[in-house]
């Protein structure tokens, strides 16, 4: 069961003149009149400043507990409820550290907690998340973080999303083997490193970093997504292991020549849009015999820029009916050939 919309005068929702709305001012009035044994609450939007307000401890079997968009500043209140979450919700708030997610050790652990979302607030250390023993979805997007640390204990994670903090290195993962996703784009990364134990990562995506060489990827024998637009890569290398790759995603790097990926028999979308590629002989060198292709981005390439008229037609002679798709526009079944 879920609660009914509510909202305050003061939100944007409030002004699209639905008069079956309750307008609701103190936020300890929010949850009046809602039956206790609820196992999912959405108050999104509502300006809320106080969880302890809310009164959460009434709630006894409450699962899912989001309050995105509001005004919250510290996690608190939750001391009654926490051992029952599995999911815990507090994008874009005002929060600036991680605390009171239950004890650390002894009886109230918060064992059931699987999902927690602190992305877009104001944090800048990881701390107090290694006692979370069942936590599999992790997310710190667009914080303050300058550092991966203290997520040894989160032995069953398999998606951490870092995207838009202040992160300088790939470090302290060794204990996330479980890992299948990891995001840390829009950071200051200068190096593809420590990546090690990640054996069973399938996403890598390390957008708009500050990366200017492929490497240390040999251990990901099971990465199928590797995303590293917008980095300074000049050159495509380092990817022999990595032979279940489906997604590969350079664009705008330095990239001047097509090469090293005709052993990539599983590749499914190559993204290169935005380089220094030049040959469309490169093209059908390396990517022919690719059964598996459908979808290739060359735009913004000289191979491109030179002759725009004719560049889709070669780009389709050169790799033949399989291709699907070429840049952001569909080949048609007469395009392809096919009667």
């Amino acid at each position: 069961m879920q609660i009914p919309h509510i909202v305050r005068p003061s939100s944007p929702a409030s002004s699209d003149g639905d008069s079956d709305r309750e307008v609701i001012e103190p936020d300890e009035d929010l949850l009046n009149g809602i039956p206790h044994e609820v196992e999912d609450i959405d108050l999104v939007q509502l300006r809320i400043q106080s969880i302890p307000a809310l009164n959460l401890s009434r709630f006894t079997k409450l699962q899912n507990l989001c309050l995105r968009e509001n005004l919250v500043r510290e996690i608190d209140g939750l001391d009654e409820v926490g051992a029952h979450l599995h999911e815990l919700d507090l994008y874009d708030n005002r929060i600036s550290a991680i605390e009171n997610l239950g004890p650390e050790e002894g009886e109230g652990q918060w064992v059931n907690l699987e999902n927690l979302d602190l992305s877009f607030n104001k944090i800048r250390r990881i701390r107090h998340v290694s006692h979370l023993k069942n936590m599999r979805n992790l997310y710190f997007v667009q914080n303050k973080i300058t550092k991966i640390e203290n997520l040894d204990g989160l032995k069953y994670l398999t998606n951490l999303e870092l995207g838009g903090n202040r992160l300088r290195a790939l470090e302290n993962l060794d204990s996330l083997t479980r890992l299948t996703q990891l995001w840390v784009g829009k950071n200051k990364i200068t190096r593809l490193q420590n990546l090690g134990a990640l054996k069973n990562l399938k996403i890598l995506s390390i957008q708009a970093n500050r990366i200017v060489k492929l490497e240390n990827l040999d251990e990901l024998e099971a990465l199928e997504e590797l995303y590293i637009s917008h980095n300074g890569i000049e050159k495509i290398e380092g990817l022999e292991k990595n032979k279940y790759l489906k997604i590969l995603d350079i664009t705008s790097n330095r990239v001047t020549h097509l090469e090293n990926l005709k052993h990539l028999h599983n590749l499914e979308e190559l993204w290169a849009s935005n380089n220094k590629l030049e040959s469309f002989e490169e093209i059908e060198e390396q990517l022919k015999g690719i059964s598996t292709l459908e979808t290739v981005y060359f735009e913004g390439n000289p191979l491109q820029e030179k002759d725009p008229l004719s560049y889709r037609n070669k780009v389709r002679l050169h790799l033949g009916n399989g291709l699907r798709q070429i840049d952001a526009t569909y080949i048609t079944e007469s395009q392809a050939g096919i009667r």
